[in-house]
């Protein structure tokens, strides 16, 4: 996955923005829930926050207090740490996280989890519930147009193409997965759930 996303840092926020190979595809009220979605971050209150798989930083801008982003893509945190200057950007792997017990306040990871086959799922949970007492989980929201879970094939614009294993989540199926926690976001395309340890 490191190289898929190495390769995808240049135009991975053309699906955030809906640029590029994006820019036609049919996705009604997208822009207005990304920011609604947004909004809920920003209004979270400020904390020592790890932003997991933070790729470009889209979601690391919107979060409050003395934030330190990781990812396994040195070109996806080159794009995070000019949008986001006052953090701390660091390449890392998520299963295995370089801090100490409880060094943050908050865990968020943005369209990570998702991605995580069983497994890796547990493993993540265990690292992420051991650096922070709470974790918010932002990923994308189960609607009629795809299958709960799918092996999907992407292309870049440089025409290369990619198996990416993929998952959807209603709020209340994320929440429970987590073990429990509140609903913060739950639109057409995107959820989010905070989650205590």
């Amino acid at each position: 996955m490191k190289a898929y996303y190495d390769a995808r840092a240049p135009e991975y926020d053309d699906w955030v923005y809906g640029r590029g190979l994006f820019a036609d595809r049919n996705r009604p009220e997208w822009h207005e829930e990304r920011s609604r979605l947004e909004r809920t971050l920003t209004e979270l209150p400020p904390a020592r926050v790890l932003d997991i798989a933070c790729g470009t930083g889209w979601l690391t801008q919107h979060l409050a207090g003395e934030i330190v982003g990781l990812d396994a893509s040195e070109s996806m945190l080159e794009i995070a740490r000019v949008r986001v200057p006052d953090g701390e950007f660091v390449v890392g792997d998520a299963s295995s996280l370089p801090f100490a017990d409880g060094s943050f306040d908050r865990l968020l990871t943005g369209h990570f989890y998702g991605h995580l086959e069983e497994a890796d799922r547990v493993r993540f949970l265990e690292e992420a519930h051991r650096v922070a007492p709470e974790l918010v989980v932002v990923d994308s929201r189960l609607h009629s147009e795809v299958e709960a879970v799918e092996w999907q094939k992407r292309e870049l614009s440089d025409g290369s193409c990619w198996d990416v294993y993929k998952r959807y989540f209603t709020g209340p199926q994320l929440a429970g997965e987590l073990g429990g926690g509140e609903i913060l976001f739950e639109g057409r395309w995107f959820v989010a759930v905070r989650s205590p340890a």
